[in-house]
């Protein structure tokens, strides 16, 4: 068995290594702050001449998930990335391939909006992720790494779950989880895939009907089918597809909620909180869809109080409450603009609104 090699690495840059590693086909972005990293790498590296992986700088971001709309629809590994207002851009592409339930992979490296913002780190593109984003009753897989080993490692899983499911998979990062260096394990590197998807479009042998790919139908009623098929499916990820990490919860009374920078900044909020003998815990969803709601409805048993940390007004806060039905006390800490919460600003928050309260 193949050592992992250790490597130095930018989030990004992590991402992009891993694509080449996990055997990707195809990448197609627009450079954009603060993810533009992923495809610098991917060009530098030029991994078409060890792999065959194409890597194209498309004329913008409308143009380069259309490119993954069509590379995904031959059945191959294809991705994009961008930020926050890039992705915007995408989403309509982005509705068509849930709609025409293809696999593919989508890397948000979130700055803090609206507009055009800052290129500094958020996490106000929850709901846009989580919610659907585009038009029509759909879902992403939306995973949240909070380092730079899971920005690698989740590239590999995010096509694992793509292709499991035929859908879109998106990892939620943001800024500063993109930009700072940490150590990385890199697998070995993956053959790129020979299977051929019997509903890809790859050409029409004599032994088949051809495929047609679309996510056009105007019969309501067959429409109507479809979105009850894809409904029928998201059930399966949710049932199938929660992850999470826990942290001190096994005595808690009082619980963090927080996912990517957040969840670093709140392991460290409760430990000093536990050094002032309050006993807090800390839940990290790892899956922001499908949301770890069965676990939190558990924990919320033994709790007085929950604090949803976020890097927003409040987003992810709407799906803790939901977790808990009126359970427990839910309230919400939270910095905007691009600013990182302190943990002592999450302990003086939680003594205020959740203990005081």
């Amino acid at each position: 068995m193949m050592e992992r090699e250790l490597r130095l690495m930018k989030g990004n840059e992590a991402v992009a290594e891993a694509a080449i590693r996990a055997g990707a086909d195809g990448y197609f972005g627009y450079p954009i702050t603060p993810q533009s990293e992923i495809l610098e790498y991917l060009m530098e590296a030029n991994p078409y001449k060890t792999t065959g992986m194409v890597v194209l700088q498309a004329e913008s971001e409308v143009a380069a998930i259309n490119m993954v709309y069509g590379g995904a629809a031959c059945g191959k590994k294809v991705m994009t990335s961008s930020s926050s207002p890039g992705i915007s851009l995408k989403q309509e592409g982005i509705s068509y391939i849930a709609g025409a339930e293809l696999p593919c992979l989508i890397v948000n490296v979130v700055r803090a909006g609206p507009g055009l913002g800052t290129i500094q780190p958020s996490q106000c593109d929850y709901f846009q992720a989580v919610k659907g984003g585009g038009h029509g009753d759909y879902h992403l897989i939306v995973l949240a790494p909070a380092s730079v080993q899971e920005m690698a490692d989740f590239v590999e899983l995010g096509f694992d779950l793509a292709f499991k499911y035929r859908n879109p998979v998106m990892i939620l990062s943001d800024g500063a989880i993109g930009q700072m260096m940490e150590k990385v394990y890199l697998k070995p590197k993956k053959n790129r895939s020979t299977v051929i998807y019997d509903w890809a479009t790859t050409g029409k042998p004599a032994s088949r009907e051809r495929n047609i790919i679309t996510s056009l139908d105007l019969d309501p009623y067959a429409q109507e089918i479809h979105n009850q098929n894809l409904q029928a499916k998201y059930r399966e990820v949710e049932k199938n597809e929660v992850r999470l990490e826990e942290f001190q919860t096994d005595d808690a009374d009082y619980l963090l909620v927080a996912y990517g920078t957040s969840a670093r900044v709140s392991q460290k909020a409760v430990q000093l909180a536990r050094a002032e003998g309050i006993k807090v815990g800390l839940l990290r969803p790892i899956t922001l869809y499908p949301f770890p709601s069965g676990r939190l409805k558990e924990l919320s048993r033994q709790l007085k109080g929950i604090l949803s940390v976020e890097m927003s007004a409040g987003q992810m806060v709407e799906d803790v409450l939901l977790s808990v039905s009126g359970k427990v006390p839910v309230s919400h800490f939270g910095r905007m603009g691009g600013v990182i919460p302190t943990p002592e600003e999450v302990v003086d928050s939680l003594k205020l609104k959740i203990i005081g309260g």
